[in-house]
């Protein structure tokens, strides 16, 4: 019901991601005189105490580089222009480097063309060949499938829940959807088709649940309104129909689900390998020695969990830091509070998938009754455990003679224990 028919279409505004891009090559790199190109400009109101002051009179002063780029795909392939580069930008062309460039065609010919960004398909691609390669030798069978999963779990992704959402869907059920998709794809090819991995899957989904009541509960609540950026702001001009807060929320369901999956998946298998130890142990038991398990997954889980998201926005919070702001000022910000509401919510449904998956895989593998032979060898030896055959009586050799007298058995109490 939800499957689009793809993204709908809009015209392009230049801003930011909605260029038209093109691959190029720097095919030459000179050295010029800032000034003689006219890059820096007057200095402002001619005070060099400021920043924006210096920086204008280091590039007045400075030597610029003068690159001549060579596009090399879409209809103008073969075309060059050249482009100045100031001393003080943080990006520096190279004579021979790959480039990405922006092209806007109502823009006057010589300024149609602009670098962009640079081109790291090769190192990316290298990147994600020795990942791929480290997954297969460690993980042999199952390294392929995770690979196959991950593959899978990008294509739902693209042509399923980005241009679902595109189209007006309720970002909230997209997500869900697409999430149990994923999850169902991946657990069941990785780990095969069982009843193991199908209380995995269950506790996963439980935890998504959770996380979505949960989310849509407190980003209401806290008024986020998802809309805290350049991007999210392009988004909302050019898709308006789109509920900001409500992506916001799927963005929080769908970056917790790699983690659940580890966390269920783990938590089954332990209950699984703790049964197949001890057969004879009734479900309180299995759970009460997969919670102790579970304990130091949840510690070490939510600490990942916390760090990821402080590292992904470690640049915002250096400048909280430089602005030298208080800590309930930063926790205030639309932009740390999405943060903060995205880690604890996420936290909250990893916590609670360890004793939901740990409890559902302590009564599915309790059904799992053992044998009569095992149950007899379990209760320390009872009539359906076999006997065995009793030895001969022991005789006593008297030194020199050759007859054997057979040695009384001592009963009672006295009587030794046949092993």
């Amino acid at each position: 019901m939800l499957w689009p028919g793809g993204a709908p279409a809009h015209e392009r505004t230049g801003v930011g991601f909605d260029r038209q891009t093109q691959q190029a090559t720097v095919t030459r790199v000179v050295n010029v005189s800032c000034k003689s190109v006219n890059a820096g400009g007057e200095t402002p109101t001619g005070d060099t105490s400021t920043a924006e002051g210096s920086s204008a009179e280091q590039q007045a002063k400075g030597t610029c580089k003068k690159a001549t780029i060579r596009v090399d795909t879409g209809d103008d392939k073969g075309r060059t222009f050249t482009e100045i580069v100031q001393p003080d930008q943080s990006r520096q062309l190279h004579e021979g480097e790959k480039v990405v460039v922006a092209y806007e065609p109502s823009a006057p010919r010589d300024l149609q063309y602009s670098v962009a960004d640079v081109n790291r398909r090769f190192p990316m691609g290298l990147l994600a060949g020795v990942f791929a390669l480290v997954v297969v030798i460690v993980g042999r069978l199952r390294g392929v499938m995770a690979l196959v999963a991950l593959a899978v779990s990008f294509l739902l992704l693209n042509f399923f829940v980005l241009p679902a959402i595109l189209q007006g869907s309720n970002p909230l059920v997209v997500a869900v959807v697409g999430s149990s998709a994923i999850m169902l794809i991946a657990l069941y090819m990785c780990h095969g088709l069982s009843a193991r991995t199908s209380v995995a899957v269950l506790g996963t989904l439980i935890s998504l649940l959770l996380i979505g009541v949960l989310g849509s509960q407190f980003i209401g609540w806290a008024a986020l309104t998802g809309n805290t950026d350049d991007n999210t702001g392009l988004i909302h001009g050019l898709y308006p129909s789109i509920d900001m807060s409500g992506l916001l929320l799927a963005g929080v369901i769908i970056g917790s689900l790699g983690v659940l999956d580890d966390v269920t998946v783990t938590q089954t298998s332990a209950v699984w390998e703790l049964h197949e130890a001890n057969p004879t142990m009734g479900w309180r038991s299995l759970y009460r020695a997969g919670i102790r398990i579970g304990r130091d997954h949840i510690a070490s889980v939510v600490n990942t969990l916390v760090l990821a998201y402080a590292g992904a926005a470690l640049p915002l919070l250096l400048l909280f830091s430089i602005a030298q702001s208080s800590v309930g000022t930063v926790a205030n910000s639309e932009l740390v509070a999405e943060e903060i509401v995205r880690t604890l919510v996420g936290s909250i449904g990893l916590v609670a998938s360890v004793p939901v998956t740990t409890a559902l895989a302590a009564l599915v593998v309790s059904a799992d009754r053992p044998g009569t032979e095992a149950a007899g060898a379990g209760a320390g030896g009872s009539a359906a455990a076999p006997t065995a055959p009793a030895p001969a009586p022991a005789t006593s050799v008297s030194a020199g003679t050759a007859d054997a007298r057979p040695t009384p058995a001592r009963g009672g109490k006295g009587r030794r224990r046949r092993h």
